[in-house]
């Protein structure tokens, strides 16, 4: 996790939910921190002296100190390593994840731009349909 954070925040600053984002992009939905643990993690990366936690536009964002920014160029090998993967087989959990992410995507783009020509009733519909397939796999049906 450490090592992770400290890889995205060489990137540029970022608040925690951003992080736990990245992560879970870069990893393609294999990985997914909880709150639970990346806060604390920001904390102790903070009390190390290798980040800085700063408040911007009303959340607190953490960025690397100088003392990061050496760890990073010293551990380009464990930086390099840690969102390394090979590609999800096709059906993985990983994809799943990664198209479910994409779906809720598209779903809630739908919701904020959708017109008076019954899109939103659409959109329930196909995602109803969905969900009812996933459950008939799970029942063993070829939907």
């Amino acid at each position: 996790m450490r090592a992770a954070v400290l890889v995205l925040l060489a990137e540029q600053p970022r608040h925690g939910y951003d992080l736990i984002r990245a992560i879970e992009d870069r990893s393609n939905g294999e990985w997914t921190p909880s709150p639970g643990s990346i806060y604390p993690t920001l904390q102790s990366l903070e009390d190390e002296g290798l980040i800085t936690i700063d408040t911007v536009d009303g959340r607190k964002t953490a960025s690397l100190t100088e003392e990061g920014v050496e760890w990073v160029a010293g551990h380009t090998e464990a930086a390099a390593a840690v969102f390394a993967s090979e590609p999800s087989p096709e059906g993985s959990a990983g994809q799943i994840r990664a198209e479910l992410a994409a779906l809720r995507d598209a779903a809630m783009h739908v919701a904020r731009h959708q017109g008076t020509d019954g899109a939103g009733a659409k959109a329930v519909q196909i995602l109803s349909d969905a969900r009812k397939a996933m459950y008939g796999l799970l029942a063993g049906d070829d939907a």
